[in-house]
Protein backbone atom coordinates (compact mmCIF):
# COMPACT_ATOMS: atom_id res chain seq x y z
CA UNK A 1 0.00 0.00 0.00
CA UNK A 2 1.42 3.43 -0.85
CA UNK A 3 2.90 5.81 1.68
CA UNK A 4 2.20 9.50 1.10
CA UNK A 5 4.18 12.41 2.50
CA UNK A 6 1.84 15.41 2.51
CA UNK A 7 2.52 19.08 3.12
CA UNK A 8 -0.42 21.48 2.87
CA UNK A 9 0.31 25.20 3.00
CA UNK A 10 -2.37 27.88 3.18
CA UNK A 11 -1.32 30.82 1.00
CA UNK A 12 -1.98 34.45 1.90
CA UNK A 13 -2.85 33.92 5.55
CA UNK A 14 -1.91 36.47 8.17
CA UNK A 15 1.22 35.84 10.18
CA UNK A 16 4.01 33.31 9.88
CA UNK A 17 2.51 30.50 11.96
CA UNK A 18 0.31 27.90 10.27
CA UNK A 19 -0.04 25.57 13.27
CA UNK A 20 -3.82 26.10 13.49
CA UNK A 21 -4.12 24.87 9.91
CA UNK A 22 -1.89 21.87 10.61
CA UNK A 23 -4.18 20.98 13.53
CA UNK A 24 -7.20 21.04 11.19
CA UNK A 25 -5.34 18.79 8.75
CA UNK A 26 -4.53 16.34 11.54
CA UNK A 27 -8.17 16.25 12.64
CA UNK A 28 -9.19 15.09 9.17
CA UNK A 29 -6.33 12.61 8.90
CA UNK A 30 -7.15 11.12 12.31
CA UNK A 31 -10.84 10.90 11.40
CA UNK A 32 -9.92 8.90 8.28
CA UNK A 33 -8.59 6.05 10.43
CA UNK A 34 -5.53 5.72 8.20
CA UNK A 35 -2.11 5.16 9.80
CA UNK A 36 -0.17 8.43 9.94
CA UNK A 37 2.99 9.92 11.36
CA UNK A 38 3.59 13.62 11.88
CA UNK A 39 7.06 14.96 11.03
CA UNK A 40 8.45 18.47 11.47
CA UNK A 41 7.93 19.23 7.77
CA UNK A 42 4.81 17.25 6.82
CA UNK A 43 2.71 14.24 7.61
CA UNK A 44 3.06 10.70 6.28
CA UNK A 45 -0.08 8.68 5.63
CA UNK A 46 -0.42 5.04 4.53
CA UNK A 47 -3.41 4.23 2.35
CA UNK A 48 -4.60 3.76 -1.17
CA UNK A 49 -5.00 6.66 -3.57
CA UNK A 50 -8.77 6.22 -3.21
CA UNK A 51 -8.47 6.52 0.59
CA UNK A 52 -6.06 9.45 0.75
CA UNK A 53 -7.54 11.70 -1.95
CA UNK A 54 -10.86 12.29 -0.13
CA UNK A 55 -8.92 13.24 3.00
CA UNK A 56 -7.04 15.89 1.03
CA UNK A 57 -10.32 17.18 -0.39
CA UNK A 58 -11.76 17.46 3.13
CA UNK A 59 -8.71 19.35 4.36
CA UNK A 60 -8.92 21.78 1.45
CA UNK A 61 -12.63 22.30 2.17
CA UNK A 62 -11.88 22.99 5.85
CA UNK A 63 -9.23 25.57 4.89
CA UNK A 64 -11.69 27.21 2.49
CA UNK A 65 -14.24 27.40 5.32
CA UNK A 66 -11.56 29.11 7.43
CA UNK A 67 -11.27 31.85 4.80
CA UNK A 68 -8.20 30.60 2.95
CA UNK A 69 -8.38 31.51 -0.74
CA UNK A 70 -5.44 29.42 -1.94
CA UNK A 71 -3.82 26.19 -0.81
CA UNK A 72 -0.56 24.66 -2.02
CA UNK A 73 -0.31 20.92 -1.46
CA UNK A 74 2.89 18.94 -1.95
CA UNK A 75 2.66 15.16 -2.16
CA UNK A 76 5.41 12.54 -2.39
CA UNK A 77 4.39 8.92 -2.89
CA UNK A 78 6.41 5.79 -2.12
CA UNK A 79 4.56 2.92 -3.78
CA UNK A 80 6.41 -0.38 -3.29
CA UNK A 81 5.05 -3.44 -5.03
CA UNK A 82 7.43 -6.02 -3.56
CA UNK A 83 6.77 -5.47 0.17
CA UNK A 84 4.44 -3.82 2.65
CA UNK A 85 5.56 -0.36 3.71
CA UNK A 86 5.47 0.63 7.37
CA UNK A 87 6.80 3.70 9.13
CA UNK A 88 8.91 1.53 11.42
CA UNK A 89 10.30 -0.51 8.54
CA UNK A 90 11.38 2.56 6.59
CA UNK A 91 13.03 4.11 9.64
CA UNK A 92 14.80 0.88 10.58
CA UNK A 93 16.14 0.53 7.03
CA UNK A 94 18.03 3.82 7.32
CA UNK A 95 18.87 3.91 11.03
CA UNK A 96 19.90 0.33 11.35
Amino acid sequence: MPMFEITIIPVGVEGASISRYVKVSLEEIKASGLPFQVTPMGTCVIGTYAQVTPVLEKIHARYRAMGVNRVSTGIKVDDRFDKVLTFEGKLKAVTG
